[in-house]
């Protein structure tokens, strides 16, 4: 009979001031009532579960003063935060690429992968957190009517970390993208070191001469890219913005910081990865940088998006 068994068919008979106990020996040695055996498991089913409780999904939005309307997010919770209502978590702050909108880790399959790292104890337990950003490329606009990064630090950052109990401090929070939001990534960590421990991108817009990429003033880059930066974009401010730049003079000795992108990059953006990965090692920054077989696409970036969780995590 096993201890289910012997907790459901037990008989207990209660006399005055006297239990009949029954006992069961556990590998010969020791001998237990088995009311406390009963007792313990209880203990084991009611408790145990939680720990391995799934994670899930929040997608909300939050009211923005700077931008005057509300901006759809998602936050990617591990399981135990609903299970100990009073941890604190570290944050990494995943930005998605053009065309792309906050659901990047929901639609992707990504959360899938996520949970299942997790469930194998290859990934710590943090938030990740997905606003939506249009095609902002995550800065301040050049004509000053899409604020992005000032909603960023004045009102997304510290909503997200006060709403999902976020530990903090710099070492607590992260950042990092694909495509478009692998520049915001990297501009984000060069521009403001102080607020990030570690930044990493896969396929970052980096685009080292900017009249070759756009090819004339009304091509089609030139008008996704005019937007933010101009029409024709204006390349004294693109340089003041582009993290190839700001790699140059930022303070960059405590961020970690780790790059990706594929050798037949669609928009050749392998390129410009390598001329960050130059001006860094010029400057004796330390970086962990790879150019891979692949495109500029989906596949690739499920491919090698479990190498920067995995980076963030053991920081974490």
């Amino acid at each position: 009979m096993n201890l289910a068994h012997a907790c459901l068919n037990e008989k207990w008979r209660v006399t005055s001031g006297d239990w009949r106990e029954k006992s069961q020996r556990i590998k010969g040695k020791v001998r237990l009532p088995i009311f406390l055996l009963c007792f313990l498991n209880f203990l084991y089913f009611l408790y145990v579960p939680s720990a391995f409780a799934s994670g899930r999904v929040e997608c909300n939005s939050v009211p923005s003063k700077i931008l005057a309307h509300t901006v759809p997010y998602c936050v990617v919770l591990p399981g135990s935060f609903d299970a100990d209502k009073t941890k604190r978590f570290p944050i990494l702050y995943a930005l998605h690429g053009l065309g792309d909108n906050e659901q990047f880790f929901v639609h992707s399959g990504l959360w899938n992968l996520i949970e299942d790292l997790r469930d194998h104890g290859e990934l710590k337990d943090f938030l990740i957190a997905t606003p939506a950003a249009g095609a902002s490329f995550y800065i301040n606009s050049k004509d000053g009517k899409v604020r992005y990064e000032d909603f960023l630090l004045q009102e997304f950052f510290p909503f997200i970390e006060k709403r999902y109990r976020a530990a903090p401090g710099r070492a607590h929070r992260a950042i990092s993208g694909v495509s478009m939001g692998g520049y915001g990534a990297l501009h984000l960590a060069f521009r403001h070191p102080e607020l990030f421990s570690a930044v990493s991108a896969h396929s970052a817009a980096l685009i080292e001469k900017l009249p070759n990429f756009l090819g004339g003033p009304q091509s089609p880059r030139s008008r996704v890219l005019g937007g933010v930066f101009g029409l024709p974009p204006d390349a004294a401010f693109w340089n003041a913005n582009s993290p190839l730049m700001l790699a140059r003079t930022a303070n960059l000795s405590a961020l970690r910081i780790y790059f990706d992108c594929g050798d037949q990059d669609d928009f050749g953006f392998e390129a410009g990865a390598a001329a960050l990965d130059k001006t860094l090692t010029t400057r004796k920054i330390p970086h962990e940088f790879h150019i891979y077989p692949g495109r500029h696409d989906p596949a690739y970036f499920a491919e090698h998006l479990p190498a920067s969780l995995a980076f963030h995590s053991g920081l974490f």
